[in-house]
């Protein structure tokens, strides 16, 4: 729900619940459902329930129905899996608890700059559940938060926001646009779970021994470092010039890859000369430029 809802300046309630936490494959998707502290009653009539317990058709009725109602609000947080891998790989590396409450986070000012009167919000825990609610309370000290395992079986409101962002990443899966062209990449992949025997399968079909694996794929996971283990070697040259004895020389220092989850040569880190005006060629070619600040 994107416009201010007439129950706005009522106090409100939210709850706050993930889909697609573990698998390797696809988004990471948070989201929310808000409405007044007055229907927090009437919750229970709608049915919700923790998504992981429901048939898949179940769950779309159910989110096209909180969608017409209108004293329910909802918002969501779709992460991509290639934002997810760079951020747990960056070089000052994000772990995916942060992310997780970095994401719930956002989605509360998104609801608040909308000008909902939040008093108490719900979530499913990440992490240890007092030191998350002890973080959010310092973040936005009007708010009362209640952070338990299982919420999304114990409190409505964040069984709907469960099936919010379950019905979301479903359909992101279903309609995901898969950008390589390669040949034979198809969508038989399951249910993007590491455990599952399709998942495993369609991974080691679509692995590049270069380039590793489509952008649908969880770089940063542990499953597919396993997948990785016997493809080519590949070093690089770095785009960073390191002055030489005189001054007078600029010097390229070959980088692995194995940081970003690929095999590389691990027998030199010799020096090699750089081209042009202390440019690689690949660089200077596409007329890139390298930039400090965004």
């Amino acid at each position: 729900m994107e416009s201010t809802p007439e129950w706005a300046s009522q106090p409100c309630i939210m709850g706050i619940d993930e889909a697609g936490r573990g698998p390797v494959l696809g988004p990471m998707v948070y989201g929310c459902l808000y409405c007044p502290l007055s229907y927090q009653s009437s919750l229970a009539s709608l049915h919700f329930a923790d998504s992981k317990t429901l048939k898949e058709e179940k769950r779309e009725e159910l989110y096209e129905n909180l969608k017409l109602d209108k004293s329910l609000g909802w918002a969501v947080d779709v992460i991509g899996p290639r934002e997810l891998s760079a951020k747990m790989l960056a070089i000052n590396k994000i772990n995916l608890n942060e992310i997780s409450h970095n994401s719930a986070m956002g989605l509360i000012k998104q609801v608040l700059d909308m000008g909902v009167l939040l008093t108490e919000v719900y979530l499913d825990t990440v992490g240890d559940p007092e030191k998350y609610r002890v973080k959010l309370s310092e973040r936005f000290s009007s708010i009362k938060f209640v952070v338990s395992k299982k919420a999304d079986s114990l409190y409505p409101v964040v069984s709907g926001a469960s099936i919010v962002a379950k019905v979301t990443r479903d359909r992101a899966l279903r309609e995901w646009l898969v950008e390589e062209t390669g040949e034979n990449i198809n969508r038989n992949f399951g249910s993007g779970y590491p455990g599952d025997p399709e998942t495993k399968a369609w991974l080691t079909q679509h692995k590049h021994s270069v380039f590793g694996f489509p952008s649908l794929v969880r770089f940063s996971w542990g499953t597919c470092t396993t997948h990785l283990k016997s493809e080519v070697e590949v070093t690089w040259e770095s785009d960073e010039a390191e002055e030489s004895g005189n001054g007078n020389s600029s010097t390229k220092r070959q980088s692995k890859l194995s940081k970003f989850g690929f095999t590389t040569c691990e027998s030199r880190s010799e020096e090699i000369e750089s081209s042009g005006k202390g440019r690689c060629k690949f660089f200077q070619a596409r007329k890139i430029q390298q930039i400090t600040q965004f």
